[in-house]
């Protein structure tokens, strides 16, 4: 490398690197058997090898909600993070996809089924089922997941009829070389190799060679007399296989076509028109093992779309799944070993489910939902992974921006609460995990009372992320046409507003409800931008410091019913209860929970005393909060708020203070004049009517 220019030289040897080292060598029969009982897991099925694939890039766990994060999905290590997902219930539903893999895996029956991925729009299904295809691109080229399958040779010498054209032919449908040996022969190769396995599962291959191999080896054991070791050293080379979905390999993605021209040769494969002249019709190998799932063999078999298949046509799954075979049209049944994924919407889903003529279809199907994201800063981070992979104009997103519409598409998904002491909002807010120890929310019975009032499950229903990031991303361009260098919520509030109606995923009979929650989100955002101009107006934290120390002090007292040091006059005196409930009214508590609060500090300082931490009351957040309220309380009769609100005093040193304290915050300098002005005249006026 010169500078910063890649040259050819490099950039060829970093190719050579990434690729395997035997990706181009034949080895022979003998190698491979010897291979097998070094490592066995190179013989795993398809469930294995995906099953050991996620936990191959790492896992963390959940231990509060007993779930699996796999790295794959929650860090994306191979992109640097470009494709990660966010939210509890993502990875929830993820974790339940692996374990009916790995269920599989174990022969347990979800070998025999499809994992059907059941979301609205815009969930995450496809983005999920992309990342598994991507991902088992790369295990299958590293040394832990390779996998090898076999081509025959020099078939002219002894096939008096075969084209010269196919003196060499790969295995058509890239089998496990075992499957070479007869039954009873390979079962003793694979007891072996499962005493040497160190696995959860056992190695199992009862399959028979696809039809084409079958013919082949009929005629070279009728040469040979019989004499396996001839035949597999003279005309059998063994290859490395690796997944690639481009090359329909291990791999397929099948999308349904015009419901007219459905075709279950799309499926299973169809004749071999070019071949029939040369061979015959019924000669199997005049057969084109093109189908969609002869493809996928030995990895994963993708149905995009799957209900939207013609009920005859979804028929060609009972046997692939069940049985584990397909039966292509005049042709014998094909061995297939594959992971198969189905995605599907809700409408299909429903119209499915309610058919009785397709009752083997669906006691065939393992469903897994993939609902919307229901904490509103995970769906945030949706939003930011979108504007980080793309090209976005120098704009600066303001605080609160990507929550406060994040919180929007939350309110759109949850289910209202039954109960009358929490509204829809706390509800939101619980679920992202925004509960103080003195809130009286059970965020688990909300789940649970969700749950069963919803029809499939809460989530499911609403407004989709993608709706979202379209109107972001129609904010961001609109604010660079009018020379804004920001966004901020107002601007995204008025975007939602406008084409809500214009979004042809949302029912018609949820637009008055929306326009509510979006009021409820105005309101939410009015009061974190309150928040944020008072902090900028009023904060101190050397203040903060010496009063949270005051609190503590009168707190401890209170509780070891003991008497307090005045500072001014050295007299003990009884702890100052207007003084800590001037503080505690700042966050609500009412007096009969005050003991509650100060037995919650006070355990909080006495756990930071013991893990030697000294005391900051900004390490707290509740008390930090209350703290910062009493002190804009105490300074708010010396601020000038006509200052606040006035456009013509931006060069006033005053107002300039404020700017440079909300730019600290996050807001760039014409972002911080907006929020001035927007909460600046919400305070004035809430200070003038006091």
């Amino acid at each position: 490398m010169t500078g910063d220019i890649e040259t050819l030289e490099t950039l060829s040897t970093d190719y050579k690197e990434s690729m395997p080292a035997d990706l181009r060598e034949t080895k022979s029969f003998d190698w491979y058997l010897e291979e097998c009982y070094e490592d066995p897991k190179i013989t795993r099925n398809a469930h294995q090898r995906v099953a050991d694939m996620f936990d191959y890039y790492g896992t963390t766990y959940d231990e509060t909600e007993g779930v699996v994060e796999y790295l794959l999905a929650s860090e994306d290590p191979l992109n640097d993070g470009e494709n990660t997902f966010y939210g509890r219930v993502i990875h929830q539903s993820i974790h339940e996809f692996v374990n009916k893999v790995k269920s599989g895996a174990r022969r347990l029956g979800p070998e025999r089924r499809i994992k059907l991925l059941l979301g609205p729009v815009g969930s995450g299904k496809s983005h999920f089922d992309k990342q598994v295809r991507k991902y088992f691109e790369d295990y299958t080229l590293r040394e832990e997941g390779r996998m090898y399958t076999f081509r025959w040779t020099n078939l002219c010498d002894v096939v008096q009829d075969q084209d010269p054209a196919d003196d060499s032919v790969r295995s058509p449908m890239n089998q496990d070389p075992l499957v070479l040996l007869p039954v009873e022969q390979r079962q003793r190769v694979i007891d072996d190799l499962n005493e040497n396995l160190d696995a959860p599962y056992t190695i199992q291959n009862e399959q028979a060679l696809d039809p084409e191999s079958e013919f082949y080896m009929d005629k070279l054991l009728a040469h040979y007399d019989d004499d396996l070791q001839q035949v597999l050293e003279n005309h059998v080379e063994i290859i490395r296989l690796v997944a690639d979905e481009n090359k329909r390999q291990a791999l397929e993605t099948f999308e349904p076509k015009d419901k007219k021209n459905q075709d279950e040769t799309e499926l299973t494969g169809d004749v071999n028109y070019s071949k029939i002249a040369i061979y015959g019709e019924s000669d199997p190998r005049a057969f084109d093992y093109s189908g969609a799932f002869c493809n996928a063999n030995r990895g994963v078999f993708s149905g995009e779309e799957l209900l939207k298949l013609q009920r005859e046509f979804l028929y060609d799954f009972l046997h692939a799944t069940q049985e584990q075979t397909i039966k292509p049209k005049n042709n014998p049944r094909i061995d297939i070993d594959q992971v198969i994924v189905g995605r599907t919407n809700m409408p299909e889903y429903k119209d499915k489910k309610g058919d009785e003529k397709m009752e083997a279809f669906n006691d065939r199907t393992k469903r897994i939902d993939f609902p919307y994201v229901l904490s509103y800063e995970d769906e945030a981070s949706i939003y930011e992974k979108m504007l980080t992979n793309a090209d976005v104009p120098d704009i600066n997103v303001e605080p609160h921006t990507l929550e406060m519409a994040g919180l929007f598409g939350v309110l759109t998904r949850i289910e209202e609460p039954d109960t009358e002491t929490v509204d829809l909002l706390s509800k939101a807010k619980a679920y992202n995990g925004e509960i103080d120890e003195g809130d009286d929310i059970d965020t688990k019975k909300l789940r649970e009372e969700a749950a069963e009032k919803a029809e499939i499950g809460e989530g499911m229903v609403g407004v989709s992320p993608r709706f979202i990031g379209d109107e972001i991303a129609e904010a961001i361009m609109d604010s660079k046409h009018r020379q804004r260098g920001f966004l901020s919520p107002l601007t995204v509030f008025n975007f939602f507003e406008e084409n809500l109606e214009h979004h042809g995923s949302i029912p018609e009979e949820n637009f008055e409800k929306y326009y509510r929650y979006l009021e409820t989100v105005r309101e939410e955002y009015k009061e974190r931008a309150i928040e944020d101009v008072r902090h900028a107006l009023a904060y101190d934290i050397d203040e903060i410091q010496r009063q949270g120390e005051k609190y503590m002090d009168h707190v401890m007292a209170y509780i070891d019913d003991d008497t307090i040091e005045d500072d001014l006059t050295g007299r003990e005196q009884e702890p100052d209860e207007t003084f800590l409930r001037s503080v505690e009214e700042k966050l609500d508590i009412p007096e009969d929970r005050k003991e509650d609060f100060r037995q919650e500090v006070s355990n909080w300082v006495s756990r930071r005393a013991r893990e030697g931490e000294a005391f900051n009351p900004q390490d707290n957040e509740r008390l930090r909060r209350a703290l910062e309220r009493k002190l804009w309380e105490d300074k708010k009769h010396n601020i000038n708020f006509s200052a606040l609100v006035s456009a013509n005093e931006f060069d006033d040193d005053e107002r300039s203070a404020w700017i440079d304290a909300l730019m600290e915050q996050g807001y760039s300098e014409a972002g911080a004049k907006e929020v001035l002005e927007f909460a600046g005249a919400e305070v004035a006026k809430a200070e003038m009517d006091d």
